[in-house]
């Protein structure tokens, strides 16, 4: 099992950054990539970044340019670096290891990412 924790949120205003922090923790070498969704009251979770273990990477056109996942092997933390943040980004942050054969890991509590004009 491989349960993931996310960190890092808070209160920005518009056009600045902030790094979320996502902290695997189990069976960490069954993970082959780590993907960080956002949800907003009301909406179905939506799919931001993906890192692969071979590292590609894999964005949101609405993203592109301004975010960034990266992680630190070491520490088994994977990272999303959002800059130039935007009115549409405000949401709960949540990061999700694909694990060997596919599957997902369970949801963690999430991060809340507000932005303020």
């Amino acid at each position: 099992q491989v349960q993931v924790a996310e960190s890092g949120g808070g209160l920005v205003q518009a056009g600045g950054s902030l790094s979320l922090s996502c902290a695997a923790s189990g069976r960490t070498f069954t993970i082959i990539a780590m993907d960080w969704f956002r949800q907003t009251p009301g909406k179905e979770r939506e799919f931001v970044a993906r890192l692969t273990w071979g590292g590609d990477h894999t964005y949101i056109d609405s993203v592109k340019g301004r975010f960034t996942i990266s992680r630190d092997s070491a520490k088994n933390t994977w990272y999303l670096q959002m800059n130039s943040l935007k009115p549409d980004d405000p949401a709960v942050y949540y990061c999700a290891a694909i694990l060997e054969g596919g599957s997902y890991t369970s949801w963690g509590q999430g991060t809340q990412v507000t932005v303020s004009s």
